[in-house]
């Protein structure tokens, strides 16, 4: 694991990257920050934790980090030592934490609750949902360190990388750490409510897009031709053919939706 820091002082603000050794936009983004070293109003830590797996351009080395939270110092596994050493080292910090996915292009923030900082901080941020996961927050960075996890977009792309960079800076600009404003925007929230198994099969489709209501009645993937339908209404969420071994993605329920207040004359 690296740890940097921006500035002097104790940060209570932490950019993490590289929790998953086959994302590694986050760490472009770290890494520019690290080249320039923009003076910064308020210390950051930055962190690019699985490097052992990033270094053999895997996802994880034994198990996923991102499944290990809170760790074991003493763990046989490569990522449950990690994901402890990690822990302290984000004791005390609002983690902000970068991922990218196989399954939609456009940014988004997820979320372990819908709290007060985080329907603050959120729509500061260039994404275009955000998505609450508390049913499945077990294991993840969610549940031993105050964190906004963000997808970046599309695994591997250059695009990503960008997004990655574009979202830390308004991360840190909303935190105050950088100096300027952030954009407010109009955010819808959404909260996962249930897993879309995948049976084991040789060719996987999907039919729908994420974040777009999906019918009751209606078909939204199939396992070698084997259609599945939607019992009721929902809306999926990291949705994708090949994005996860044994899962299509999530069902979500649209809660609200965040609106910027205008601005008196």
């Amino acid at each position: 694991m690296k740890v940097a820091q921006l500035g002097s002082g104790t940060p209570e603000i932490a950019v993490v990257a590289g929790v998953h050794g086959d994302e590694p936009c986050g760490v472009r983004a770290v890494e520019r920050l690290l080249d320039e070293r923009p003076a910064v109003k308020r210390p950051v830590k930055l962190i690019v934790a699985n490097e052992k797996a990033l270094e053999r351009q895997v996802r994880f080395v034994d198990e996923d980090l991102n499944r290990a939270f809170p760790g074991d110092p003493d763990a046989k596994t490569h990522e449950a030592e990690l994901a402890s050493e990690l822990v302290n080292e984000l004791d005390d910090c609002l983690a902000f934490s970068m991922h990218s996915t196989q399954s939609h292009a456009e940014p988004f923030a997820i979320v372990n609750e819908i709290t007060e900082r985080a329907t603050e901080l959120c729509p500061q941020l260039p994404v275009a949902a955000m998505v609450e996961t508390s049913m499945f927050a077990e294991g993840r960075l969610f549940s031993a360190a105050q964190t906004i996890e963000v997808e970046c977009g599309l695994q591997g792309t250059e695009t990503a990388a960008e997004n990655a960079d574009r979202l830390t800076r308004a991360f840190l600009t909303a935190v105050g750490a950088l100096p300027g404003d952030t954009v407010q925007r109009d955010l819808p929230v959404f909260r996962l409510t249930d897993v879309i198994q995948k049976e084991q099969a040789d060719t996987y489709e999907v039919f729908v897009d994420n974040f777009t209501k999906v019918p009751a009645g209606d078909p939204f993937a199939a396992a070698d031709g084997e259609t599945q339908i939607a019992d009721e209404a929902f809306y999926p969420i990291l949705m994708s053919s090949n994005g996860y071994e044994d899962v299509f993605g999530y069902t979500a329920e649209k809660l609200d939706i965040l609106t910027t207040q205008p601005i008196a004359d």
